[in-house]
């Protein structure tokens, strides 16, 4: 089938272009960059550069391919690592989850394409009260820190975007926390560097429950949806969330850096403001039961134990 892929160039998007040509998809990459447009040639996808949120040039390009399937996998974190001013970090995100989304739904139903696949996120945007695990039948927070309140509502918006599209099989992959190459928790990433440099401490208990997910199994759950998955969310992660007093020195461990410091509530609301300390003290993981179970996917690492170790 035809697959049209906008965020080609991103750290999923470039694991996921191989992986389709192998199961003989036709892969059209979008890339706002001519500089990276090469790159997805390479590795044998039709390049478009154009801005995601030029909703002509973007209703042209699907226009002129008419893909069978629009993968959505635009995000703008590079370089995210202040969690205090989350919004403000995650704002150009926050723009390409909903108007991004309603452009490429858009062009998606002027051609009639037939499956719509989206990256969502799940992890701190659940409730944090209740299940330890939590599943796709769960509520998203309903009283999320002040300064998430935007970004979860981007998340809202694009999965009721997705999710409410006539005639086409839509899904919304609720991602764990990437880490590997391309990811700012790769081996050159941004936050293994304030790791190794001693900057990322434990806040209070770190009880805050992490789910954890490599890029390489993101892009295999792509595949996955393509071929199983049903209109509807799937969590998307390894099958070990850990709290972050487990898996913060852990990592240290891996990167062989010292371990992380310790740092009392108050002392971390401070430094890391109101979101920092519910995402290292409240925040609930996710169960993958379902996306093992209807798209029949199991992650390469099931533990982020392995993945740091072996796949940062």
């Amino acid at each position: 089938m035809k697959v049209f892929l906008a965020g080609a160039t991103g750290a999923i998007g470039k694991q996921l272009i191989p992986a389709l040509i192998a199961r003989r998809h036709e892969v059209i990459g979008l890339t706002r960059s001519a500089s990276k447009a090469d790159a997805v040639r390479a590795a044998g996808a039709q390049a478009v550069v154009a801005d995601a949120l030029d909703r002509s040039a973007i209703l042209r390009a699907v226009k002129d391919v008419r893909p069978d399937i629009i993968i959505h996998q635009l995000t703008g974190l590079a370089g995210v690592t202040n969690y205090r001013n989350f919004d403000r970090e995650f704002a150009t995100t926050n723009r390409l989850r909903t108007e991004g989304t309603e452009i490429l739904l858009e062009a998606g139903r002027q051609v009639g394409a037939r499956r719509f696949i989206a990256q969502s996120y799940g992890g701190w945007n659940y409730e944090r009260t209740g299940n330890a695990l939590k599943a796709e039948a769960d509520r998203l927070d309903p009283h999320p820190p002040r300064l998430q309140r935007q970004s979860l509502a981007a998340i809202q918006q694009l999965e009721h975007a997705v999710l409410n599209e006539p005639g086409v099989t839509a899904i919304a992959l609720r991602l764990g926390s990437l880490y590997g190459p391309g990811t700012n928790l790769g081996a050159d990433g941004d936050v293994t560097a304030l790791v190794r440099a001693r900057k990322l401490p434990i806040i209070g208990t770190g009880a805050g429950v992490w789910s954890f997910l490599h890029v390489d199994d993101a892009a295999s759950a792509i595949v996955a949806a393509i071929k199983y998955g049903n209109t509807g969310t799937y969590n998307i992660c390894d099958d070990d969330p850990a709290p972050v007093s487990e898996w913060l020195p852990e990592l240290a461990r891996s990167l062989g850096a010292q371990p992380p410091l310790h740092v009392p509530t108050w002392l971390g609301r401070l430094a890391a403001g109101e979101v920092g300390v519910s995402m290292m003290t409240k925040i609930r993981g996710m169960s993958n039961a379902k996306a093992k179970r209807e798209l029949q996917w199991q992650p390469r690492y099931a533990s982020w134990r392995q993945g740091f170790r072996d796949g940062l």
